[in-house]
């Protein structure tokens, strides 16, 4: 019937019932009246009266005008589309299943909020081991995770991401502020002092008078010390820590920076090095506020591996890398080693833990656990292992002697020099691996009159130091001064006093070194000053490994 196809244009809404009026006229034309049954529909749905208190009859125009309501609703129920009551039928039972999933719904809603206010049971079969370190939460110790304000003006905010904190502004130093000399005569306790590894005594202050005098320091030198120490600490980070861009520090009155800005466990252990190497430590001393931050700041971002066999803490860190961790291993187990602090003894020997676990299996270190080695970080991971054992701490024996096969690879011509990863490689920019691989025998115990020693000692006599090559030059002289004789004053007399005039002497930097050469480039103003200050150290820093009183404590292999 196309009379009942709906024209959209008639209706701006789109209401499919809106037309309903002018269907049921067309219905009513349409269809003859023969065809509607008026009197079942009258019989029906209209009685012949109405109950209301009483019987009305209907007169005729009454139930003629009902019969005509009925039969248009009728044909207008009939005449309605197919999909319409598809519709209405679903509809229905959309309510219906909305009606039976709703409720399940709120009664899991019931039983979380429920069991948010029901106390809950312990679980006693979950037992996780102890690592060895104790939480920050329940510590009262000095060195603790939470580092506590040491004055009302010091903010130590915490780090929390490798991102630089916001510095606050550092005042000018004040050159005719800076003591002569740095001299802890006071800075030990007698306890303290009793308990000093023989091999660190160097540090106090008779030792330090003894072995000025005897391996030719001066008090120019000792100077230079005081003023490098000033400039470090005026640059540590109001967090405790220290970082290779020391401009972010001093609002950029200092240039030079160095190129690894998330290293900050490697930048604070390189700036804590020379205070220790002074006998500057966080119980007593000039700097001990100094001194306690930046321990407390490598403490922090140690990161603890539990293990049943071996637990481990590393400061393996972006830019830095290993080279970051043995460096803070060094200045935790020396300052341990200075103080018998029982707060430094777990970190100290976790990270000892770490090296011991990340050694490659022909003996060295780079710059992942569990790499080749190369020279240079074999260098530093030997040297955090040897102030472990001068601190009583535990390193197995078979680590120093796959160390020592690691070095027969890489050495070249018995000893004389030392590759970067080869023995044929030690040429071009690896001037720096053959004082390494020098100094590295004779902390692995080889006698100085063995051919290996001799040999790398009269090469370096031959080079001489070089104040363009600070790394070079610190290892280098450490290895002279542990050899003494005619060689190490040579080397002295060509050093000590040209160093000391490189040393910046007005302005914000001053007591700041910087060179451009070797691997300090990277690493900064900050990274120079380190290695210039503990040159500058090397009379006092360590006991002479050959004489009698450090021998004692030589280990072996």
């Amino acid at each position: 019937m196309d009379s009942f196809e709906r024209n959209p244009a008639q209706s701006g809404d789109g209401d499919p019932l809106a037309d309903i009026p002018a269907v049921e006229a067309e219905l009513i034309e349409a269809i003859p009246a023969e065809e509607v049954p008026l009197e079942p529909v009258l019989t029906e749905i209209v009685p012949a009266t109405v109950s209301s208190g009483g019987s009305v009859p209907l007169d005729e125009e009454e139930r003629e005008e009902l019969i005509a309501q009925e039969t248009r609703r009728k044909m207008l129920l009939a005449a309605v589309p197919s999909w319409i009551v598809s519709l209405l039928v679903h509809v229905g039972l959309i309510v219906v299943l909305a009606a039976v999933t709703l409720d399940p719904v709120s009664t899991v809603l019931n039983v979380l909020e429920a069991s948010e206010s029901e106390p809950t049971e312990t679980v006693d079969n979950m037992d996780i081991p102890e690592v060895g370190v104790e939480s920050s939460a329940t510590s009262d110790d000095p060195l603790a995770i939470e580092t506590p304000e040491l004055t009302e003006d010091v903010s130590m905010p915490e780090v929390t991401a490798p991102e630089m904190p916001v510095f606050e502004q550092m005042v000018d130093i004040n050159a005719n502020a800076v003591t002569e000399s740095i001299m802890p005569s006071a800075m030990l306790s007698s306890n303290v002092l009793s308990q000093l590894s023989s091999s660190l005594s160097s540090r106090s202050a008779q030792g330090k008078a003894e072995m000025l005098e005897r391996f030719g320091g001066t008090a120019a030198s000792e100077k230079a010390v005081a003023r490098a120490l000033r400039w470090l600490a005026v640059h540590q980070a109001p967090d405790g820590g220290w970082t290779f861009q020391h401009s972010q520090v001093c609002r950029g009155k200092c240039k030079e920076d160095g190129r690894h800005e998330q290293a900050r466990a490697g930048a604070t252990a390189m700036a804590l090095l020379p205070f220790l190497g002074a006998g500057q430590t966080h119980l007593d001393g000039q700097y001990k506020a100094e001194v306690y931050k930046g321990l407390s700041f490598l403490i922090n971002r140690l990161k603890v591996e539990p293990s049943p066999i071996l637990p481990t803490g590393s400061w393996h860190e972006p830019g830095g890398r290993m080279y970051s961790h043995s460096c803070a291993a060094i200045a935790i187990c020396e300052a341990y080693a200075m103080t018998k602090d029982p707060d430094l003894l777990q970190p100290a020997q976790l990270s000892l833990n770490y090296l011991i676990k990340a050694q490659h299996p022909m003996g060295g270190w780079r710059y992942s656990p569990g790499q080749p080695g190369d020279t240079s970080a074999v260098g530093w991971c030997l040297m955090a292992l040897k102030s472990g054992r001068m601190g009583g701490l535990a390193v197995p024996g078979n680590v120093f002697q796959a160390t020592d096969k690691f070095l027969d690879f890489v050495s070249h011509e018995n000893g004389t020099h030392y590759g970067y990863t080869t023995g044929n490689d030690y040429k071009g920019g690896h001037k720096g691996c053959t004082p390494v691989g020098v100094l590295s025998r004779m902390y692995l115990g080889y006698d100085k009159e063995e051919e290996v020693v001799q040999n790398g000692v009269k090469f370096l006599d031959s080079q001489g130091p070089d104040l363009n090559n600070l790394y070079y030059t610190y290892y280098a002289t450490q290895v002279m001064r542990h050899h003494g004789g005619e060689e190490w004053e040579r080397w002295n007399n060509k050093l000590r006093d040209k160093l000391i005039e490189s040393q910046v002497q007005s302005g914000h930097a001053v007591g700041s070194f910087y060179s451009k050469g070797g691997h300090v480039e990277s690493g900064g103003r900050l990274a120079a000053t380190s290695f210039a200050t503990m040159i500058l150290e090397v009379y006092y820093r360590h006991m002479p490994l050959y004489s009698k009183k450090s021998s004692d404590e030589d280990f072996e292999i």
